[in-house]
Protein backbone atom coordinates (compact mmCIF):
# COMPACT_ATOMS: atom_id res chain seq x y z
CA UNK A 1 0.00 0.00 0.00
CA UNK A 2 1.06 3.37 -1.15
CA UNK A 3 0.57 6.84 1.18
CA UNK A 4 -1.84 8.19 -0.97
CA UNK A 5 -3.69 4.52 -1.23
CA UNK A 6 -2.84 4.45 2.90
CA UNK A 7 -4.62 8.15 3.27
CA UNK A 8 -7.75 7.30 1.32
CA UNK A 9 -8.33 4.30 3.71
CA UNK A 10 -8.40 6.80 6.38
CA UNK A 11 -10.77 9.10 4.65
CA UNK A 12 -13.04 6.15 4.07
CA UNK A 13 -12.28 4.74 7.72
CA UNK A 14 -12.70 8.05 9.60
CA UNK A 15 -13.65 11.25 7.65
CA UNK A 16 -17.19 11.74 8.77
CA UNK A 17 -15.63 11.30 12.49
CA UNK A 18 -12.75 13.75 11.85
CA UNK A 19 -15.28 16.18 10.45
CA UNK A 20 -17.39 16.07 13.29
CA UNK A 21 -13.96 16.27 15.82
CA UNK A 22 -12.86 19.08 13.86
CA UNK A 23 -9.27 20.10 12.89
CA UNK A 24 -7.79 21.05 16.27
CA UNK A 25 -8.92 18.67 18.28
CA UNK A 26 -8.13 15.76 15.68
CA UNK A 27 -4.56 17.95 15.66
CA UNK A 28 -4.80 17.43 19.46
CA UNK A 29 -5.35 13.48 19.00
CA UNK A 30 -2.32 13.55 16.77
CA UNK A 31 -0.14 15.03 19.18
CA UNK A 32 -1.11 12.62 21.47
CA UNK A 33 0.19 10.19 19.31
CA UNK A 34 3.48 11.67 18.62
CA UNK A 35 3.75 11.77 22.48
CA UNK A 36 3.30 8.27 22.73
CA UNK A 37 5.92 7.59 20.18
CA UNK A 38 8.65 9.94 21.87
CA UNK A 39 8.39 7.32 25.12
CA UNK A 40 8.60 4.18 23.03
CA UNK A 41 11.65 6.33 21.01
CA UNK A 42 13.20 6.91 24.16
CA UNK A 43 12.67 3.35 26.02
CA UNK A 44 14.38 2.28 22.15
CA UNK A 45 16.86 4.87 22.85
CA UNK A 46 17.58 3.23 26.42
CA UNK A 47 17.57 -0.41 25.60
CA UNK A 48 14.24 -1.07 27.23
CA UNK A 49 11.95 -1.32 24.54
CA UNK A 50 9.86 -4.58 25.60
CA UNK A 51 8.53 -5.32 22.22
CA UNK A 52 8.97 -3.76 18.51
CA UNK A 53 5.40 -4.43 18.33
CA UNK A 54 4.06 -1.44 20.37
CA UNK A 55 7.15 0.85 18.79
CA UNK A 56 5.61 0.01 15.46
CA UNK A 57 1.74 0.56 16.49
CA UNK A 58 2.51 4.01 17.73
CA UNK A 59 4.34 4.77 14.09
CA UNK A 60 1.33 3.75 12.83
CA UNK A 61 -0.99 5.54 14.70
CA UNK A 62 1.44 8.81 14.17
CA UNK A 63 0.74 8.16 10.24
CA UNK A 64 -2.47 7.58 10.62
CA UNK A 65 -3.81 10.42 12.46
CA UNK A 66 -1.32 12.52 9.63
CA UNK A 67 -3.31 11.45 7.22
CA UNK A 68 -6.61 11.98 8.94
CA UNK A 69 -5.33 15.93 9.44
CA UNK A 70 -4.21 16.04 5.67
CA UNK A 71 -7.42 15.23 4.72
CA UNK A 72 -9.53 17.57 6.60
CA UNK A 73 -7.01 20.36 5.04
CA UNK A 74 -7.23 18.63 1.90
CA UNK A 75 -3.89 18.07 1.18
CA UNK A 76 -2.29 15.01 -0.49
CA UNK A 77 0.50 13.68 1.53
CA UNK A 78 2.41 11.84 -1.36
CA UNK A 79 1.72 15.32 -3.65
CA UNK A 80 3.17 17.12 -0.96
CA UNK A 81 5.89 14.87 -0.27
CA UNK A 82 7.00 14.30 -3.03
CA UNK A 83 7.11 18.28 -4.06
CA UNK A 84 9.27 19.10 -1.01
CA UNK A 85 11.78 16.42 -1.43
CA UNK A 86 11.53 15.49 -5.09
CA UNK A 87 14.92 13.32 -5.22
CA UNK A 88 17.20 15.50 -2.72
CA UNK A 89 17.67 17.53 0.10
CA UNK A 90 15.37 20.14 -0.27
CA UNK A 91 17.81 22.18 1.97
CA UNK A 92 21.79 21.55 0.26
CA UNK A 93 20.21 20.22 -3.12
CA UNK A 94 21.93 16.77 -2.51
CA UNK A 95 21.23 13.03 -2.55
CA UNK A 96 22.38 11.77 -0.34
CA UNK A 97 21.98 14.89 2.00
CA UNK A 98 25.14 16.91 2.87
CA UNK A 99 23.69 18.78 5.24
CA UNK A 100 25.89 19.20 8.69
CA UNK A 101 24.12 17.20 11.70
CA UNK A 102 22.59 19.39 14.06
Amino acid sequence: MDIRQFQDLMKTLFFERDVERGTMKTFTWFIEEVGELAHELRQLEAGKLESRKAIEQEFGDVLAWLCSLANLAGVDLETAAAAKYPDKCSKCGKNPCECEVS
